[in-house]
């Protein structure tokens, strides 16, 4: 595909995207749909006007998926305005620990009795397909940080947590099958794979959230210093947090969503949890009078502007993977073992492991909420991200084709099945809440 050709093409899509924006909202497609669709039309399965294939491109996949996902869930962290010690932060805690957990057992079944996977390949496929998608859930994610309702508070804490706490069950997966050394008993995969990696990396990127969003308030107020430039300060926290945690090889992306949610915290104590407190546009022509004086208005103003432009790289992120995803599914020719695995995925492996999980979760979660977050196990950029992980860090050649089979199927039908169904369920969820309010 020529440059002129890329040029127009690109053109055509952002442009209808950004004028069918509002359009989309109200009907069952997603932008994910579009692009998916878009890259089936375009890739070698139908015009062949890019050509792009697994795992010859697999380097390539993993870096743009990996950004892709550490700037989605800095995002998410941004929306979370909740204090740390809310009980709200129980659900999402639940799924991603507990949830997790069954998930990736269940799949793990599913892979060795179903599919005839070894067992190693078999928690492989556990950990790729167990995390939910960040990325993709923009339809379900917190609309207003000022504003968490509990069913979309769980689903966006979800995917910002377990995409980070899936990467042991990676790690298991490939030292089961002889890629990475996991020590006598496991012991070296418990203590440096699951407890220090996990420890570590929030810890890091708490860390440099709460400082850096302190020190750029201090000298804004005390010094009128550190003022605009708010993008560069966005992305300079996203890769400072993943740089710092993969240096003692910690997980990144617990790391980046850590700092997300610390840089927001800051914010939150500095003006009051009040979920009613209006939020600053970030181009409020006040507000950027006032930035430097007033003491409630600054932090309001980072927070909103940087929010806000990692919004805009999110959306460009999702573009690019699930056009190179549309692309790549020429060559996915699933077996009908692989289509069950699917449905057992969506259709009884999440909504058992969430029953479970929100087993005791108290009366504060109602039935329908259950079923909501039961349904919305959205799979996407992640699930790709560690199975190019896996890929080019020894996973055996044999094993590729099935597992990336099974991978990109799932995250196709996600897609596809989450997207036309999160507008009509939402907007049924948001009538029935006000419904019940009024009662």
């Amino acid at each position: 595909m020529n440059s002129t050709v890329w040029f127009l093409f690109s053109g055509v899509l952002l442009v209808f995207m950004a004028i069918g924006s509002t359009l989309l909202k109200r009907l069952p497609l997603t932008p994910a749909m579009l692009c998916l669709g878009a890259g089936v039309t375009l890739g070698p399965a139908g015009a062949a006007l890019f050509d792009v294939s697994f795992p010859d491109h697999s380097r390539l996949l993993e870096h743009v998926t990996e950004v892709a996902v550490v700037i989605s869930l800095f995002t998410v962290g941004l929306k979370l305005r909740v204090p740390l010690t809310d009980p709200r932060w129980r659900v999402p805690l639940r799924l991603a620990v507990i949830s997790m957990v069954l998930t990736v057992g269940l799949v793990t079944a599913v892979g060795v009795l179903l599919l005839g996977l070894p067992l190693g390949a078999a928690v492989l496929l556990g950990g790729i397909l167990a995390p939910t998608d960040p990325v993709l859930a923009s339809d379900v994610q917190v609309e207003s940080p000022w504003e968490p309702e509990r069913l979309r508070f769980s689903l966006s804490a979800e995917g910002g947590l377990n995409d980070g706490t899936a990467f042991p069950f990676v790690m298991l997966g490939l030292g089961l099958l002889g890629a990475r050394d996991l020590g006598p008993g496991l012991w070296r995969w418990l203590t440096l794979d699951v407890l220090w990696a996990a420890g570590a990396g929030l810890a890091i990127g708490g860390t440099l959230g709460t400082a850096l969003g302190r020190l750029v308030l201090y000298l804004r107020r005390e010094h009128r210093e550190g003022l605009g430039a708010d993008e560069f300060l966005a992305l300079g926290l996203i890769a400072l947090a993943y740089g710092a945690a993969v240096a003692v090889e910690a997980y990144g992306f617990l790391a980046v969503f850590a700092a997300g949610v610390a840089f927001r915290q800051v914010e939150s104590r500095e003006t009051g949890a009040d979920s009613t407190a209006p939020a600053v546009h970030p181009h409020d022509e006040r507000g950027k009078q006032e930035l430097e004086v007033d003491p409630v208005l600054a932090p309001r103003q980072l927070a909103q502007t940087v929010l806000t432009f990692n919004e805009q790289l999110d959306r460009l992120g999702e573009v690019a993977v699930v056009l190179l995803l549309g692309g790549l599914l020429h060559a996915v020719e699933p077996p009908a073992t692989a289509w069950i695995a699917v449905v057992l995925l969506l259709l009884v492996i999440r909504p058992v492991s969430t029953f479970l999980g929100l087993a005791g979760a108290g009366p504060g979660v109602t039935g329908t909420q259950r079923r909501l977050i039961g349904w919305f196990g959205i799979r996407g950029i992640g699930s790709i991200y560690y199975l190019t992980y896996a890929v080019n860090h020894g996973l055996p050649e044999p094993l590729v084709r099935p597992l990336s089979t099974i991978a990109f199927l799932v995250v196709a039908v996600s897609v596809v099945a989450h997207g036309i169904s999160a507008t009509p369920l939402m907007i049924r969820y948001a009538r029935r809440a006000r419904v019940e309010e009024a009662h």
